[in-house]
């Protein structure tokens, strides 16, 4: 019987995106030698350095190769010389967008050993996912300036959702809580923005009753963030727009232990195009060389992209791995960890 095979494309970007990309795929390459399954790499140079060289985002032919992968793991995009929303849209929004990785999926789990800058905070209370859409709302891009320049000018920017985007990401959500604790929590802001918030709870309600298991809970974004802080353990699987997801999912790096540890998935859940694995930390101009960067964050992400593949145990061994490695580091980032980002990536892969 042949030997299972995936095709995985890498973009490490820039800074310290190229030193975390490599430990995370020492990583894989671990998992792969333990549990028998074969993996083929095509190494892609996007991102800020490409674009100052030649010009070029993120050409047609790259999107199509790109589409012949099984999944994608990504470093950090960015380099300070490249203005705002260049690489934004052109390679991060378009490659969601493009593949229809309508699920972003940002675990917030606080291991073992890791300090919390909430006080008393323990692993116990805090292990939750959030689901958020990532093709919709105010990233879609629709809007525009009149009068630019002037006393006058005037900006639009306008959020869309559809019962399509709403519900698709909605019964993942659920599927999620399913197969984890049975709670749901939808987050909104259905007192001010009651169109758009009435679509996202309705749908909640109407899809209930496919999942009689879940329960169904709702809160406002800024309660939510109040209680990501003192009451984290009230959530199981929450389920929020773009923005709103974008922005609270950071908070939940935050106590969690820093963005060094946040991971994070782009997610088409049918399979039909490939899926983005990331850190959510970013290039980090500042230390990139160095050897500086906890590379934690990026293996996670392998986890996951391994689970999505169905590698379930092996999902297990590296996230495990790595959770051990974390009470020995003395900081989690920077030049005081104890470990270089090498070493990190070396002591997670004999421990898969």
């Amino acid at each position: 019987m042949p030997e299972t095979s995936y095709r995985i494309a890498t973009i490490p970007g820039d800074g310290v995106g190229i030193e975390v990309t490599s430990e995370a795929v020492k990583a894989m390459n671990a998992a792969a030698d333990k549990f028998g399954f074969q993996v083929t790499y095509t190494d892609y140079d996007l991102g800020g350095r490409r674009y100052l060289s030649t010009g070029e985002v993120l050409p047609d032919s790259v999107m199509s190769e790109l589409s012949e992968h099984d999944i994608i793991l990504l470093g950090a995009i960015g380099t300070p010389d490249v203005p705002p929303g260049i690489l934004e849209r052109g390679l991060l929004l378009k490659l969601r967008f493009e593949f229809d990785q309508y699920v972003n999926l940002r675990p917030v789990k606080l291991f073992p050993g890791v300090p919390s800058p909430i006080a008393h905070l323990t692993p116990e209370r805090c292990d939750l996912v959030v689901v958020r859409e990532n093709t919709e709302g105010l990233y879609a891009g629709i809007g525009g300036s009149f009068k630019k320049g002037t006393a006058q000018e005037v900006a639009t920017q306008e959020s869309i959702n559809t019962r399509l985007g709403v519900e698709r990401v909605i019964r993942y959500a659920y599927k999620q809580a399913s197969e984890r604790n049975g709670h749901l929590t939808v987050c909104h802001k259905t007192n001010v923005l009651t169109y758009a918030g009435s679509l996202w709870w309705e749908t909640a309600q109407d899809l209930n009753q496919e999942f009689p298991g879940v329960s169904l809970d709702y809160v406002h974004i800024d309660a939510a963030c109040l209680y990501f802080v003192n009451t984290p353990e009230r959530f199981d699987v929450m389920v929020t727009d773009n923005l709103f997801g974008d922005i609270i999912t950071d908070l939940g790096a935050a106590i969690q232990g820093g963005l060094g540890l946040a991971a994070s998935g782009n997610l088409d859940p049918e399979k039909r195009y490939p899926s983005m694995f990331e850190p959510v930390h970013g290039s980090a101009p500042d230390i990139a060389g160095n050897g500086w960067a906890n590379p934690v964050a990026a293996v996670l992400s392998t986890s996951m992209a391994l689970a999505h593949l169905g590698q379930v145990d092996a999902a297990r061994s590296v996230e495990a791995a790595a959770a051990s490695v974390l009470p020995e580091l003395k900081t989690m980032g920077g030049p005081k960890m104890g470990m270089s980002t090498s070493e990190i990536g070396d002591r997670i892969a004999e421990r898969i």
